[in-house]
Formats: C-alpha cells, structure tokens, sequence
C-alpha cells in the first residue's frame, strides 16, 4: 500500500493515554424536591459514572497497529478497539467512527447500505488514501442510527477495561466531495461524547484545529494529535485542552526533525515519535521515542 503524505489536521488514526488520572466529571443529584414532596415520595436519579481524564504530561505510546509490552515509563497508551486494554495504565480506546475500516465494508453495505456516503451516481465516497468509504452524517436521522451502531463499540471499550475513547476521522468532511460540513460531524461527535460520558468514559479530540473552537460545547475531553509540531498546530491544542494533549510524530514525515519538536513542545503536550504503520515492537520497521 502507497501510504499518502498527511495533511494539517487529517483525521488518519493515532493516539495515546495513561494511569494518574485526574476526576472531572462525579455528578450526583438527590432528591427532586418539588414534586417528590408534591407526592409524598423521594426519588433519586442514578449517579453519573465516574470520568476520568488523562493527566497533562503522561508519557504514552501509540499502540493502535497491535499491542505489545509498554516501554518503560509509559503511563499511557492508545489501542484499538479490539485489542485488550495495558494493564495498571490509562488506555485510550482506537474507534473509527466516521470512516468504514476496509475489513468491514461488505458487512456495512449488507446491513446499512444508506449509511454509507454516496456520490451523485451512488457510489461510495471513498478515502483514498486509505480504502475507506465516509459515513453519511448528513442528516440527524443517520446520525441517530450511526450513533447507535459507534456507541455499541464505545460501550465495548468501557466493558474491556478502557477509561477512554477515540473517535478517528472526524475531518472526514474534507473528503466528502462537499456532502458533509463541519457542522455535521460536530453533531455526531457530540452524540458520541454523550454515549462515551455515559460509559464512563474520557473522550478524545482527534486532530481536526478548525474544530477546536466547538471543543467544549462538543464534549471532548482531551487531544489526540497527528503531525502537529509539523503543521505548527501544537500550541492551540495545549491551549484548548490545558495540556491534556496526545501527540505523535512520523518517522520521516515532514521537514522538522524530532529533537527539534521537543525542544519546542515537549513541556506543553506528551510527544512520541512511531513509525508510519504504527508497528508492534516485534516487528521490522518499528519505531519509538519519546521526549
């Protein structure tokens, strides 16, 4: 596979996360007053579950490719969805939530065909880069169905062990043909913010500055980046998430070198270097550092 140059804020798939975990969110109601003294009762609503953020600073690898034994020092990592959580680290839960993973294409176009992206002559718009198809979050009907079959795979990851989740593609606008907007995935990803907090769990940003602003009101929790000290896009995820931040570098992307990036980044978010392909370590071509 010819693997394509990424782009400032491309929603391809990394991440990361850890063990000292900071509480953010432990919401309990008592009773409604009013209208339980209205009628002689009390009732009380169930306890929001416990979300636990990553701590700024958390040293992580990017384990999406396959999980294998952490390096040491590591406090947090990212897999995918299917693979089982680090055990004693925060693990951060690899779902590709706006994008078909090409494995999956036939059962998706057997089961929901209309959920998928078409172009004016029906055929599915296609991520080339990586073989596949956009999901059509054009219309708050087909996010509703989506965020049913997503938030099935978010519960997965609270049910295995992960204390957070990451939604990759969320710029799959950019390569919609003009289908989707901004707007539209900002929706579903607030769908799946809910399902994710619902669960239990953190949720992560995955690239994407032009969002950055609907951030809060969207419900991310955290940042994963790609490439942002090549793209100089750094600094404005320190900001919106005070640090919280998850970056990983490419081996021979880009022009800036990765000592240099962590001469300018390492104190405002968690930098590590990986190999395009997001290896295990025990195969050829693997690449780690950390600053």
């Amino acid at each position: 596979m010819t693997v394509p140059a990424l782009s400032p804020s491309s929603g391809r798939r990394r991440a990361a996360a850890g063990l000292v975990c900071v509480l953010v969110a432990l919401v309990q109601t008592g009773c409604a007053a009013t209208d339980d003294r209205a009628h002689g009762a009390a009732s009380e609503r169930p306890a929001s579950p416990v979300v636990a953020r990553p701590a700024a600073g958390m040293a992580f690898d990017y384990q999406i490719g396959g999980g294998y034994a952490p390096p040491s020092g590591v406090e947090a990592v990212s897999r995918d969805r299917e693979d089982e959580p680090a055990d004693g680290l925060y693990n951060v839960c690899y779902v590709n939530a706006f994008q078909t993973q090409p494995g999956e294409l036939k059962r998706w176009e057997k089961t929901d065909p209309d959920l998928l992206l078409r172009d004016g002559d029906g055929e599915p718009v296609i991520d080339e880069g990586w073989g596949e198809v956009l999901l059509d979050t054009s219309t708050a009907a087909k996010r509703t169905r989506l965020a049913e079959i997503v938030g099935a795979w978010i519960d997965g990851c609270a049910e295995s062990g992960f204390q957070a989740v990451e939604p990759d593609n969320l710029d799959s606008y950019e390569r919609s043909q003009g289908k989707l907007t901004r707007s539209h995935n900002a929706a579903f990803a607030t769908m799946l913010a809910e399902r994710a907090h619902a669960s239990g769990l953190a949720i992560g940003q995955k690239n994407t500055t032009d969002l950055l602003p609907r951030s809060s009101a969207i419900g991310f929790d955290f940042a994963v980046t790609e490439e942002c000290a090549q793209f100089d896009e750094c600094d404005a995820y320190a900001e919106a998430y005070d640090g919280r931040v998850f970056a990983v570098e490419y081996e021979g992307e880009g022009d800036i070198g990765f000592d240099e990036s962590c001469s300018a980044w390492q104190d405002r978010v968690s930098l590590v270097l990986r190999d395009l392909d997001v290896l295990p370590a025990t195969e050829k071509g693997y690449v780690y550092r950390s600053c």
